[in-house]
């Protein structure tokens, strides 16, 4: 049936505006709250018939109302993939504690994504609340832990159920978070403290990001917006215009984790069979 669909679609869009206000304000400690949503430019408040998803946009031909200033499309398109990053969502887990667990770590992604590739900040707000609330649900829903239950087990440990769950959050963010405090202190160091190559929000997004995924899908993250990042960068690169270019290395991350979260245990299955570990 369609209309389920249909309804978390429409919450998704409401969403993704509230996801606008929060990229544009958190990076720069204001608050969501107060004041009402304003025009960039003119800082007139916006309508409530100006402020309706996507709608809003197409009517007003991407301006605003009262000075005519071009709207970002950065603004529906973020209400668009909240709608769509729902919708995969409940199509994968049905209505469940998974949907509500993938559901909010994909919006939260999205702040990540868009705040740094906007601004080259992720709010630690957002990593923080990312960090209590996926330990949390590492409760009601099932991580990954396989890798520490086969070290435990060589020592003679048998973890299961819950507890078992919550060591897969807390190992996926001190392997995710740590692993970069770890690389990003190393180059530091090497190149004698004269640049920090791994800001301190790539670490906070990865023990959140560790927190909801686990170990096997925190690195799966790594890897491939490592990959991605390379790719992009050196695609790019031959334009002289992007030679210095401060990459946004969270906007990356926060691609692949949104893939890990919502398509990565099949590439995992389908790899630890390539490679007869499943």
């Amino acid at each position: 049936m369609l209309v389920p669909y249909i309804v978390v679609a429409v919450f998704g869009l409401a969403f993704g505006s509230f996801l606008n206000v929060c990229i544009y304000r958190l990076p720069r400690h204001e608050s969501v709250v107060k004041p009402r949503s304003h025009c960039p430019s003119c800082n007139h408040p916006i309508r409530w018939y100006d402020n309706v998803p996507l709608f809003s946009f197409l009517m007003l031909r991407g301006r605003c109302r009262d000075c005519h200033s071009a709207i970002s499309p950065v603004y529906p398109l973020v209400e668009a993939l909240a709608a769509l990053a729902l919708v995969a969502c409940f199509h994968q887990y049905g209505l469940s504690p998974e949907f509500v667990k993938f559901g909010l770590l994909s919006l939260l992604l999205l702040i990540v994504i868009f705040s740094d590739l906007r601004e080259r900040r992720i709010p630690h707000s957002v990593t923080v609340f990312g960090m209590v609330f996926g330990l949390l649900f590492s409760f009601p829903t099932p991580v990954d832990n396989r890798p520490l239950e086969w070290i435990l087990r060589r020592l003679g440990f048998f973890v299961e159920g819950a507890f078992s769950s919550l060591l897969g959050s807390v190992g996926g963010a001190l392997v995710g978070g740590g692993l970069f405090y770890i690389i990003g202190e190393a180059f530091y160091r090497l190149g004698g403290k004269q640049k920090e190559y791994l800001g301190f929000g790539d670490i906070m997004l990865m023990l959140a990001v560790g927190t909801f995924l686990g170990i096997p899908l925190t690195l799966m993250t790594i890897l491939l917006g490592s990959l991605g990042g390379t790719i992009v960068a050196l695609a790019l690169s031959v334009n002289p215009r992007y030679r210095g270019y401060a990459w946004p290395y969270g906007t990356f991350l926060g691609i692949a984790a949104l893939y890990a979260a919502l398509d990565g245990p099949r590439l995992l299955e389908a790899y630890l069979r390539w490679a007869g570990l499943a």
